[in-house]
């Protein structure tokens, strides 16, 4: 089970920060969390793309609304476990498994219809479109009808958007806001962009992936969704300073914001810019203090020789102290000080997790033989381990219930 982060130990901390992340006026949701699937295809037209960005899009508009909204890589995972091929008509009985196995309140499906213009059978430019969304509640075990939205397909961003206020007036006819602030808010992107999007997520190779995001990009340059996504692949790539050209234009407003900041963090490191990366990673920590955040941002302080380093080693330790890696953080900090009997406590607990490593097993020799580092091995790279995973997710929930503990 995963641990709390160290800042949530702190009731008051945790109050404050729910607060600046969680609306609270008249808040009477609790703790809801929303998977939304790609929309089915009634229609006999191609545009199967459009499902997917039905997903997309209003997964990123509820997230907006300070909701946990479970990711697509998550939702991916959930129906490759279930053997659930991700493009399948779902019937409700796989709604509420891959609700179930992702731990969900509320799983929103839909269909949506393609109408030629008359008299046309393939162009799709005057065609016009009709989306229905269903909730599942898994609370209650019922689906309703919970929003449908008509009107031309080159106006499908927006429909989109004004069905994300309908589910989310579904969900919590109190708190929704108003319509006109709720379309500002999610400003409509151009069909071409949005189609050039999705296809990139569905295409198959990198390369195809790479061009059809590239061309969203280009097409519409405030859409922040292909910004991330081009940041990530370049980063899974390791061309880290193109990764960070394209994340740092990812906009605050998106429901990507802070997974981006994450990696521009690891970016700036990986490129050696150091001052940089902790500043990111700085301002990151304000907001998440996630432990993978919290060890990043002592890793970077490490290469810098700041002394408060050890001090986010043993923060991120606290907030799961079986991980083998923040055991190793903390213990090599402490062999590189010259405290060898402690250093050696958190290695040997390193090889109790993960006996296999060798590196800990070294380190651990050394600190028992109270061998310092070598005048080559104090100026070369540190050892530190960074952190690749970002559960965003988890400590949203977490600062959710401590919300919903205080009331």
């Amino acid at each position: 089970m995963r641990r709390l982060p160290a800042l949530l130990v702190l009731a008051a901390t945790a109050s404050s920060l729910a607060e600046s992340l969680i609306p609270t006026e008249h808040d009477n949701r609790g703790i809801l969390s929303v998977v939304v699937l790609p929309f089915s295809n009634r229609s006999r037209s191609e545009l199967d793309w459009v499902g997917e960005s039905l997903a997309e899009r209003i997964s990123e508009a509820v997230a907006g609304q300070g909701i946990l909204v479970v990711d697509r890589d998550a939702r991916l995972m959930a129906c490759q476990r279930l053997s659930l091929a991700p493009s399948a008509r779902l019937t409700r009985g796989s709604l509420i498994k891959i609700a179930e196995e992702l731990d969900v309140a509320v799983a929103v499906s839909g269909e949506y219809e393609v109408f030629p213009a008359p008299g046309s059978t393939s162009d799709s430019s005057h065609a016009s479109i009709r989306l229905e969304a269903f909730c599942l509640d898994l609370r209650r075990l019922r689906m309703e009808n919970c929003g449908v939205e008509q009107g031309s397909l080159n106006s499908l961003s927006e429909l989109q958007s004004r069905l994300a206020w309908q589910v989310l007036r579904h969900l919590h006819p109190d708190s929704v806001p108003a319509l006109a602030e709720f379309l500002r808010d999610n400003p409509p992107v151009r069909l071409d962009a949005l189609e050039q999007y999705v296809r990139g997520l569905l295409a198959e190779t990198r390369e195809q992936k790479h061009r059809f995001l590239a061309q969203s990009a280009r097409l519409a340059p405030d859409f922040s969704a292909p910004l991330f996504e081009l940041g990530r692949l370049h980063f899974e790539g390791k061309q880290y300073r193109l990764a960070a050209g394209w994340l740092e234009k990812v906009r605050p407003a998106s429901s990507k914001y802070w997974r981006a900041q994450f990696l521009l963090g690891l970016c700036r490191y990986y490129t050696g810019e150091f001052t940089a990366a902790e500043s990111v990673l700085a301002r990151l920590a304000e907001q998440l203090p996630l432990n993978e955040v919290l060890n990043n941002l002592a890793v970077v302080r490490a290469r810098l020789n700041r002394p408060d380093a050890l001090d986010g080693f043993l923060q991120a330790l606290e907030g799961d102290p079986d991980d083998p890696d923040f055991n190793f953080n903390v213990g090599y900090s402490l062999w590189k000080r010259g405290e060898f009997a402690r250093a050696a406590d958190y290695l040997a607990r390193v090889l109790e997790l993960a006996p296999e490593d060798d590196e800990a097993a070294l380190l651990l020799k050394r600190c028992q033989q109270k061998q310092a580092p070598r005048a080559s091995e104090a100026q070369g790279i540190g050892r530190e381990r960074l952190k690749l995973n970002f559960d965003e997710r988890a400590w949203r929930e977490l600062i959710a219930r401590f919300r919903k503990a205080d009331h």
